[in-house]
């Protein structure tokens, strides 16, 4: 495979083209008109050594809003009213704190500061959306992705808690529900998004989904 190397048109090659691991194509930029039409075709952007990589693999790790699962234990937080939760309240922090906090399993952070500027921008014109939980009026986790009608795209979540981040996610995957969200998006595996009910599905599912959720957008 040859890497499709992007220039100022707004264009993206065949998603079939990515490599095994999902690599589709390096360059652009992260205007919000690239990125909108990058979700749109169920492609998602990482940093990596100061270049822009784009990226669409198969299988795709999604929720289905009504395959949620939620833990007894995360019953008795949810029921014990110590965290509250909120939605938009403070975007910037929460995509600041995604950026600092440090993670086991990478060097780094591919949320450079351009990323962030980005995604803050798509903010302001309403696509991109934060879910926080705090505690005693401190942020202690959250997360933020991309709406495009009835389909959410998850970005990235911290927590500076236990299970901050799995409240602020589950409560907020439950208002999407109930707001007509079908799908979310997950990108990649991780264990953690498994536990609460995330699986793998077929590109080619996962893009007919695409095709149908984000017309409204």
């Amino acid at each position: 495979m040859s890497l499709y190397i992007l220039d100022r048109d707004l264009v993206f090659p065949p998603v079939n083209l990515a490599d095994e691991d999902g690599l589709l194509a390096i360059g652009g930029d992260l205007s919000m008109e690239r990125l909108l039409l990058a979700y749109r075709n169920g492609i998602f952007p990482w940093y990596e050594n100061k270049y822009i990589l784009w990226w669409c693999p198969d299988p795709r790790f999604v929720l289905f809003p009504q395959e949620l699962k939620v833990s007894n234990s995360m019953k008795q937080i949810l029921k014990k009213g110590d965290l509250e939760f909120s939605v938009n309240r403070n975007f910037r922090a929460v995509i600041g704190e995604c950026k600092s906090i440090s993670r086991h399993d990478q060097e780094g952070t591919w949320i450079t500061e351009d990323m962030q500027n980005a995604y803050i921008n798509l903010h302001r014109h309403g696509y991109a959306h934060s879910a926080e939980a705090w505690q005693n009026g401190e942020l202690v986790g959250g997360l933020y992705g991309i709406r495009l009608g009835n389909m959410f795209f998850g970005e990235s979540m911290f927590s500076k808690r236990s299970n901050a981040s799995k409240f602020a996610f589950i409560k907020y995957v439950q208002q999407l529900q109930s707001e007509g969200v079908r799908i979310i998006d997950c990108q990649v595996y991780t264990a953690h998004l498994e536990s609460l009910g995330a699986r793998m599905i077929p590109r080619v599912e996962f893009l007919e989904y695409v095709d149908q959720l984000t017309m409204d957008n």
